[in-house]
């Protein structure tokens, strides 16, 4: 049975969406535990910016493991979102 192009689209919606909750949150709180002018203007470019990294993250876990849904990946995607957060706000 082949996949579709609108299952391939949920597989990789449903793949993403970790780093993009991550990416949000972390735009989101940023200012209020970082109380410097962000590199990214908008909050709309942190999460971007902070959900690309993630998905990075994944991919590389995604690519070394094998298989999705390990914890190491998500660790590292919480780690290298924060890193690229932190990275945005560092003025």
């Amino acid at each position: 049975m082949s996949m579709g192009p609108l299952d391939l689209l949920n597989h990789l919606l449903n793949f993403m969406a970790p780093a993009l909750a991550v990416g949000l949150v972390l735009a989101a709180l940023g200012p209020v535990f970082m109380r410097k002018k962000p590199v990214a203007n908008t909050l709309l470019a942190q999460a971007a910016i902070n959900t690309i990294a993630g998905t990075l993250a994944l991919l590389i876990g995604l690519w070394f493991f094998g298989r999705d849904g390990k914890m190491a990946s998500y660790t590292a995607l919480v780690f290298v979102a924060a890193t690229s957060q932190w990275w945005a706000m560092r003025r």
